[in-house]
């Protein structure tokens, strides 16, 4: 869905509402691999035209079908978020309030505004690191095979402790041998 910024102009004194369903799942799966499956996505928000800028706000929802980050089994993961971006032509960001950030505007490289597009970026930023399966939630072990394992951050960072502890600094290995020749010759 996109809106010519002559269109959204007309929208000056009262914001467009728009509610709509998207198709994103090819391009979602073009642009990251990992990505199994996405169901449509159910888009409803609205457009609020100034004079210094074009702000959207939305919120949307889908299943998008991600492998476990544990198994690689398939993991349906429902997705509901609310975005909210401000646009600006490269005009209006020459005469931008100062007290705006620059890396909150998003700059208008076309006169159109597309909601496909900023479905489909902000999307890809919801993407968790860690996805579970309910089984892999639940479970209290971590898998492990020969000579490999999974390790809790805690269990690493105890296993990293107890070798520190264990291991002689080898600056002062040399003095253990001192003191062990010394013991010899007081025999």
């Amino acid at each position: 869905m996109k809106w010519s910024l002559l269109e959204l102009r007309r929208y000056q004194e009262q914001p467009l509402t728009f509610q709509t369903t998207l198709d994103l799942k090819d391009e979602l799966k073009a642009r990251d691999k990992e990505i199994i499956d996405l169901a449509p996505v159910e888009v409803k928000g609205i457009v609020s035209v100034n004079p210094t800028e074009y702000i959207l706000h939305y919120t949307l929802s889908t299943v998008m079908t991600l492998p476990s980050t544990r198994s690689l089994e398939p993991v349906a993961l429902p997705i509901i978020f609310t975005v909210d971006e401000v646009f600006m032509t490269p005009e209006q960001f020459q005469h931008k309030d100062e007290r705006m950030k620059e890396e909150e505007i998003l700059l208008l490289e076309t006169q159109t505004l597309d909601l496909s597009e900023s479905v489909a970026d902000n999307l890809l930023l919801e993407i968790p690191l860690q996805v579970l399966t309910e089984e892999e939630k639940r479970a209290t072990t971590l898998p492990k095979g020969e000579n490999w394992a999974v390790l809790s951050e805690e269990e690493y960072l105890e296993m990293k402790e107890s070798q520190a502890e264990s291991q002689v600094d080898p600056r002062l290995a040399k003095l253990s041998s001192l003191f062990e020749n010394s013991d010899e010759d007081n025999r």
